[in-house]
């Protein structure tokens, strides 16, 4: 029995009719690679439709594995921020308390802070999956490292400071350069005072002590001399390093009793009181040097006075008169 084949029709608006469509080859494999099309299409988003929603698992377990280890970078983070809070309070007593005591200069904030850091490491992690999280705690942990060796070296010195603390006590300037117990050779203190010889206003970096010519003359605290001679203004001078950062230098004396380069101690007599130099009437000019810069030798006579004679002193040696030199 043939089969009957059926046949097709399609509305022609031009003829208003019904006309049979003509089954040829090339109409077949229209359809025939449109069908094929469809179906590879269909397949094919089916496919990744099931992918992207149903996950094998393997790919749970990763997803799972992701998940944890960014939950432990994020507590790592929360951890190392506190350790961050503990490390800056550990470096605010560091310059405020510990370096003061032993008077060391504070470490800098940019020393402490900048963390030795690799850009083309930084930029490879950026490329890897989680980079965000990776870039920031690795950038923060090389920078607490940083800051820890910092810190450990600073600690370092300050024991080293302690260590040697006995011997610095012995050598900071600490009493007054002449014998003075009354208080009554302070002629002018620090500060601006009036030139007695050009009768204008200078700055005074040092103080004067009134005595009679042949006034024994003190080291202040241990240390080594540095020049002993003639020093134009200054007469005959004597200049002592103590280590620390402190030198003293003492003014118009009448006589030098130690050389240049001889260890001295505190209260040995270097020289006498004298009228030399630009000076107009016998007396010492003293000075404390602190790091090379001169500093109010007021504050170096706590082994020497008591309480209250350290307060008349201070007003003593506040007076705004002129200068002897």
């Amino acid at each position: 029995m043939s089969k009957k084949i059926k046949k097709k029709f399609y509305f022609n608006p031009d003829t208003t009719n019904y006309e049979e469509i003509q089954i040829t080859f090339s109409y077949k494999l229209r359809r025939v690679l449109y069908h094929l099309l469809s179906g590879i299409t269909l397949g094919v988003g089916f496919f990744f439709l099931f992918v992207s929603i149903v996950k094998s698992p393997k790919e749970k377990e990763i997803a799972m594995e992701k998940s944890r280890i960014e939950g432990q970078y994020k507590a790592l983070q929360g951890q190392m921020n506190e350790i961050q809070g503990v490390l800056i309070d550990l470096q605010e007593r560091d310059n405020n308390l510990y370096r003061v005591v032993f008077q060391a200069e504070p470490i800098p904030k940019d020393a402490r802070q900048s963390a030795t850091s690799n850009v083309e490491y930084y930029d490879r992690l950026l490329k890897m999956t989680n980079s965000q999280i990776v870039v920031e705690t690795t950038r923060k942990l090389n920078q607490l490292k940083k800051q820890l060796y910092v810190q450990s070296k600073s600690y370092d010195e300050i024991a080293q400071l302690a260590l040697s603390k006995e011997e610095m006590m012995r050598c900071i300037p600490a009493i007054q350069p002449v014998l003075n117990k009354d208080l009554t050779r302070v002629a002018s203190g620090w500060g601006y005072r009036v030139d007695p010889i050009y009768h204008t206003s200078r700055f005074h970096e040092g103080m004067d002590f009134t005595a009679p010519v042949g006034t024994e003359v003190f080291a202040t605290g241990n240390g080594v001399v540095t020049s002993a001679g003639w020093e134009q203004g200054y007469g005959n001078s004597i200049k002592i390093d103590h280590g620390f950062g402190y030198e003293t230098f003492y003014a118009h004396l009448s006589a030098i009793h130690v050389n240049v380069g001889k260890p001295v101690t505190r209260g040995e007599v270097i020289g006498l009181v004298g009228n030399t130099g630009k000076s107009t009437g016998p007396h010492l000019h003293y000075e404390v040097h602190q790091k090379g810069k001169p500093v109010n030798p007021q504050n170096f006579y706590f082994l020497d006075l008591t309480p209250e004679e350290y307060d008349r002193m201070i007003q003593l040696s506040e007076n705004s008169g002129q200068t002897m030199d």
